[in-house]
């Protein structure tokens, strides 16, 4: 069963009196919209961890969360920073198992990743898709872009950085 804000507002009032068994119904009602939201987002292999460490700070912060305010945005920000900790610790430490099949891909995955990708970067303004298409997708140095594109390094810099979080944001608001 889906439930709105307003419900998991309403048993997260009851949970901070001291009601248990509205806190476990809010903490299962969570566990199942965190599913969903990491789903789309990272490896399904990685999902069940994912969630259960965002419950684990769901409760840690669960004090913070003022009930007269939405619920998911309160959430959604604490499974976004979950999600940013567990990319950043995947790329610090890449997994390397000689038992582990390699996954079979299909053929046409690399072209709908592209198409996606561009469908993405078609929201940016063209310096900073031009800037994040050669330093991230095409993996140029910050020196080759500038000397591509006209712009100087530390602009090439900046149009990465508004670029990407513009793309986290369109990403976050899907």
């Amino acid at each position: 069963m889906r439930h709105s804000d307003q419900d998991l507002r309403t048993l997260m009032r009851a949970a901070q009196g001291g009601d248990r068994a509205a806190y476990r119904a809010a903490l299962a009602a969570l566990a199942d919209w965190l599913g969903g939201y990491f789903a789309r987002r990272i490896a399904p292999a990685q999902v069940d961890d994912l969630v259960q460490e965002t419950l684990l700070s769901v409760h840690r912060k669960r004090s913070s969360y003022d009930p007269d305010r939405p619920f998911f945005p309160w959430v959604a920000a604490i499974a976004r920073y979950r999600w940013i900790d567990a990319l950043r610790a995947r790329a610090r430490r890449p997994e390397t198992s000689l038992e582990a099949e390699p996954p079979v891909a299909s053929p046409e995955e690399p072209v709908l990743a592209r198409l996606s990708l561009d469908q993405l970067i078609g929201h940016l303004p063209a310096p900073q898709a031009r800037a994040i298409t050669l330093t991230k997708v095409e993996g140029r140095s910050v020196a080759e872009t500038a000397r591509l594109t006209g712009q100087s390094e530390s602009a090439v810099k900046v149009n990465v950085h508004r670029g990407l979080r513009k793309l986290a944001a369109l990403v976050e608001s899907e």
